[in-house]
């Protein structure tokens, strides 16, 4: 029985997510997005970010970025 409980530990366990900084030329590519009112949903699978980060990184920026009624 050990051995099972220690198999479906491993098949359950959480995926950690590897941290990346935002460097100079991911900010220049995010204000470029802004200036062209590119949607969020399409600027987090183009930079591979999720949509908090962006919102986050376009606060900190300064960037208009998501509803543009």
């Amino acid at each position: 029985m050990a051995k099972r409980t220690a198999a479906v530990r491993k098949n359950n366990a959480r995926k950690r997510t590897k941290r990346r900084a935002w460097s100079n030329h991911n900010h220049k590519e995010l204000r470029r997005h802004s200036k062209a009112k590119t949607p969020v949903t399409a600027i987090s699978r183009a930079m591979k970010r999720t949509v908090g980060a962006l919102r986050q990184q376009a606060r900190k920026l300064g960037l208009p970025i998501g509803h543009r009624r």
